[in-house]
């Protein structure tokens, strides 16, 4: 899977499986990603466009990538609260990965030493280079 358009941005967003797993996603089709009460979360939310990549990371348990999503809608305001600073997503299981990366794996793979997931760890919504990107892609192959 190569960069389909120069104006792709790539994404990681964590979840607890026990909260919603990656299978209740892939049951579920799309959905609202919502809850985000950081800002800097937020404001990754509100820079994805329409057809960007996310990492599906289950965190807590499992502590590994285990799929892609697609974003579907671009940023809007939150249905899960009043507040007006905090922004909503939708979402689409894009693929599994053959493999799922562990956070054990991406630490110790010296292309991935800057990723925001090791950086910023408490951050549930985060960047990812497109070549942190295609070198997960890599290690979920093997």
């Amino acid at each position: 899977m190569s960069k389909t358009s120069k104006n792709m941005n790539y994404w990681l967003i964590k979840s607890e499986p026990f909260k919603y797993s990656w299978e209740q996603f892939v049951k579920d089709k799309v959905t609202t990603w919502d809850g985000v009460r950081n800002y800097a979360a937020r404001n990754n939310l509100r820079d994805m466009k329409k057809g960007d990549l996310l990492f599906f990371y289950h965190s807590n348990e499992g502590l590994n990538i285990v799929g892609i999503a697609k974003l579907v809608k671009e940023s809007y305001q939150d249905p899960s609260t009043e507040e007006t600073a905090w922004l909503a997503v939708d979402i689409s299981p894009f693929k599994a990965l053959k493999k799922p990366v562990s956070l054990e794996d991406i630490k110790k793979a010296p292309k991935l030493k800057g990723m925001e997931l090791l950086r910023i760890a408490r951050l549930s919504v985060s960047k990812v280079t497109e070549d942190q990107f295609n070198e997960i892609l890599k290690m979920s192959e093997k």
